[in-house]
């Protein structure tokens, strides 16, 4: 899972669930699109076409005529209008990511014969700025990604996880207002239907990507009448009890399957960052530095901490086995510490950034399901997880906040299901560190049905354009653009 990485009364009830039964449109697809006033964007870099808006939703869908609160939205028109077929939502990852800059971006990328028939929509989830924000007001400390991820202490201790933890989510109680409250994943699933009601489309079309595979699968669950084309992309486990406390705990498998990946690039003759001569020499060097660090921390001006320790370490190399184009930011740490020359300058978000990513992703992990209080279910997990899988030192069965979280669940996970049109499409990397093809499996039983699988031979996060295969990418293209889906799961080398 990436880093802890989104209408108004006259929409409600197209987007409201009463009693898990969809209640029926309000009002006609032109009176819904009345309610956006497409104009100018702020920001650099967009392309000129791209437009944005505002939509108002209920902050609280059980209550649709109470608060409000903004969403911000983007188009890029189709390019082809005689062509158009509707519009195509990129549901961003996270949770705590936003896609309101994405028409411009990652959507050009996408083929002339698919921005030829949509309208590339972007949003900023509800939280993340310039939507209505939330805030848990952290200390400078606490936005550290080792925060958010508890590692243990060297020895294995979880003692002081559980004070930040604590700490952190008294926090976001004290500082976050009522929204923080109505940040979750069946509130967004509830945004996206209010959004597409307010494009004037009777059925949507999307592209979820990471954490957005759940909002598109949760979405497809709860409105299976109102999609249309549906490609998932990185998968997670909809598991239906905990979902989120089980992608950070697959994380310990995600590594596994992509670690000997960077091993093998990292003792690759010629590589001007090679850290070994055979890649079976990396992992135990990799866990040498480690416990080095553990007990001999670095200076490291300007990071947060301050310093490389054993478990900043570890991050650092979480965060490389994201992308293969990150292995030789994580081979140059590698080496400086080992060789004590200058460390590489640290890669931080701006606190203010950090902020809402960490308060919108604690919001929706902690909202959607009730994690455990008990302080030997963690002890024992992280000690279970410490001897079998020692590259992540336990952290994927830690203590997150969300074990001191102030507010019980509204309700239970949605259980995702094959009831609805068969019209998904999950693409998969074999190797994907956050989102692993043993989770994304889940998916694809939980689906059953409505979806079909394609698994690229391929390593690293986000599949569809980015590090997949030209076979997937032409599958997941075909299928936007024609509606033409494999009859059967195919595998992509």
């Amino acid at each position: 899972m990436k880093e802890i990485t989104k209408s108004a009364a006259l929409i409600a009830a197209a987007s409201g669930i009463v009693f898990g039964v969809l209640t029926p449109l309000s009002a006609s697809a032109a009176d819904a699109s009345s309610a956006l006033n497409w104009g100018a964007c702020d920001g650099a870099g967009l392309d000129p076409r791209q437009e944005c808006a505002t939509l108002k939703v209920p902050m609280d869908y059980a209550r649709p005529d109470g608060s409000t609160i903004d969403l911000a939205l983007s188009r890029i028109p189709a390019e082809k209008p005689s062509a158009r077929r509707g519009a195509l939502l990129l549901i961003p990852g996270g949770p705590g990511g936003s896609s309101l800059d994405d028409p411009s971006g990652k959507g050009q990328k996408l083929p002339q014969a698919v921005r030829n028939t949509y309208d590339l929509i972007g949003y900023a989830p509800r939280g993340n700025a310039p939507s209505t924000t939330t805030s848990c007001g952290l200390e400078h400390r606490d936005l550290a990604l080792t925060a958010s991820r508890p590692w243990p202490a060297p020895d294995g201790s979880i003692d002081g996880n559980l004070a930040t933890a604590r700490r952190m989510a008294s926090a976001c109680a004290r500082n976050g207002g009522e929204l923080m409250r109505h940040i979750s994943t069946v509130d967004n699933a509830r945004d996206v239907d209010s959004i597409r009601a307010a494009l004037g489309e009777r059925k949507l079309s999307a592209w979820g990507v990471s954490y957005g595979t759940y909002v598109g699968a949760v979405y497809a669950q709860l409105f299976p009448g109102r999609t249309d084309r549906i490609v998932l992309d990185s998968n997670d486990n909809p598991d239906p009890v905990n979902p989120e406390r089980a992608w950070v705990k697959i994380t310990e498998v995600g590594v596994e399957d992509n670690f000997p990946e960077f091993a093998k690039w990292a003792s690759t003759p010629g590589n001007p960052y090679r850290l070994a001569d055979t890649a079976a020499e990396v992992r135990p060097l990799f866990l040498r530095l480690a416990a080095r660090l553990d007990r001999e921390p670095i200076p490291w001006p300007g990071a947060n901490p301050e310093e490389l320790n054993g478990n900043v370490l570890r991050q650092s190399m979480l965060n490389s086995l994201y992308d293969p184009d990150d292995y030789p930011a994580l081979a140059q740490l590698i080496l400086a510490a080992q060789h004590g020359t200058p460390l590489p300058a640290p890669q931080t978000l701006p606190d203010s950034v950090a902020q809402a990513m960490t308060a919108v992703g604690a919001a929706t992990i902690c909202n959607d399901a009730a994690w455990p209080r008990s302080t030997a279910v963690y002890e024992k997990g992280v000690a279970k997880s410490r001897a079998k899988y020692p590259l992540t030192a336990g952290m994927p069965r830690n203590a997150l906040m969300c074990a001191a979280w102030p507010w019980q669940p509204k309700q239970p996970p949605v259980r995702i299901t094959d009831r609805g049109p068969s019209n998904i499409l999950l693409v998969q990397n074999e190797r994907d560190v956050a989102t692993p093809l043993s989770g994304a499996l889940k998916m694809r039983e939980a689906l059953g049905r409505r979806t079909v699988m394609v698994t690229n031979d391929s390593t690293g996060h986000d599949a569809y354009l980015d590090n997949g295969t030209a076979c997937g990418d032409a599958t997941a293209s075909r299928f936007l653009a024609t509606g033409e889906r494999p009859r059967r799961d195919v595998y992509c080398r």
